[in-house]
């Protein structure tokens, strides 16, 4: 009886560990299930969406090509116009270069009939002269009176300080108005400063065309032309001379002044004779006229500034076959 206990006992165990160890294989497995990865399933795309997605894109392609063409057109029209618009530019140019050939022409012309007849009106006869020295002559007043009218360039140094601004500048206007009349026609002219300085500094160190509206231009110009001065025509006289002086013209200065406040006369004539060479005949290269303005008076009579101006003028004037005349007013 107790033999058949302790062999019931041992088969109990037996299978409890059986069913333990089915149990942690099935706990096992149920383990392994569940760590699998999940892999998500993915709709593929079918053949009749590949194919509307690409109809698509060649749709656009196809507008995309279109909007490029008229593009292109418009582009090929632009350049057509432009071309007979360069065309027609090129047409008119040639008019105009027709037109401005002709125009040239004729002004030649025109200048070459002005420059003779200027050259008969300034070249006196052996007739003119005899009448001419007949007659009384014309009072000191007239700044061109015998100031000799052959000069074919003519440059005009003008003090432009204040005694000459505030006593003599209306009659400075008339005299260099009567001086350009002297002159029917020459072939440039210049103004400048009694420090050098040119009225119109585009036109520096070369002559200004002498036209009749450039004439009326330099004179209202001069109305109210106000550079600096120091009272002194030598800085004038020399820049003119070494700027336009030259053997194969007749270049004739006018020197409007009232006073002189250099150091030395002598000096001055030096360097003029230094700068100013003569010809063959003895005739100096450029005349020098001297025009002057009686603003230098007090109550003891002239100044000594307005002595010396005439004084330097009178002595240039002759060595430089010019004339120099002195005013009896201002105004």
């Amino acid at each position: 009886m107790s033999r058949r206990r302790e062999v019931e006992v041992s088969g109990m165990s037996f299978l409890d560990c059986i069913c333990c160890g089915f149990g942690a294989v099935i706990i096992l497995l149920v383990l392994t299930k569940s760590a699998e990865p999940v892999i998500a399933e993915q709709t593929p795309v079918t053949l009749a969406a590949k194919q509307e997605q690409l109809d698509r894109i060649a749709e656009e392609n196809a507008a995309e090509l279109d909007a490029l063409e008229a593009r292109l057109a418009a582009a090929q029209e632009g350049k057509a116009a432009a071309g007979r618009e360069l065309a027609s530019l090129k047409l008119t140019a040639d008019t105009m270069q027709d037109k401005t050939t002709e125009v040239r022409e004729d002004k030649t012309v025109a200048t070459t009939l002005e420059e003779r007849l200027a050259t008969a009106r300034q070249t006196l006869t052996e007739e003119m002269r005899r009448l001419q020295a007949a007659q009384p002559r014309r009072v000191a007043s007239d700044a061109v009176a015998g100031i000799p009218v052959d000069s074919e360039y003519i440059i005009f140094v003008i003090d432009t300080s204040g005694s000459m601004q505030q006593f003599a500048w209306r009659t400075v206007v008339e005299k260099m108005n009567e001086a350009l009349n002297a002159y029917p026609k020459v072939k440039g002219m210049q103004v400048m400063s009694d420090e050098g300085e040119y009225m119109y500094s585009t036109y520096a160190r070369q002559w200004i065309p002498d036209t009749p509206g450039l004439r009326k231009t330099v004179l209202e110009r001069l109305r109210n032309w106000q550079p600096f001065s120091n009272s002194s025509p030598v800085e004038g006289i020399e820049a003119a001379i070494r700027a336009f002086a030259a053997p194969d013209k007749k270049v004739s200065i006018y020197v409007f002044g009232d006073d002189f406040t250099g150091s030395s006369i002598d000096e001055v004539v030096r360097t003029v004779r230094r700068i100013n060479p003569r010809d063959a005949k003895g005739r100096p290269q450029v005349r020098i006229h001297g025009i002057g303005f009686p603003t230098q008076y007090g109550s003891n009579g002239a100044t000594a500034g307005g002595v010396r101006f005439a004084t330097l003028m009178r002595i240039l004037a002759e060595e430089n076959g010019g004339t120099f005349v002195g005013l009896q007013t201002s105004q």
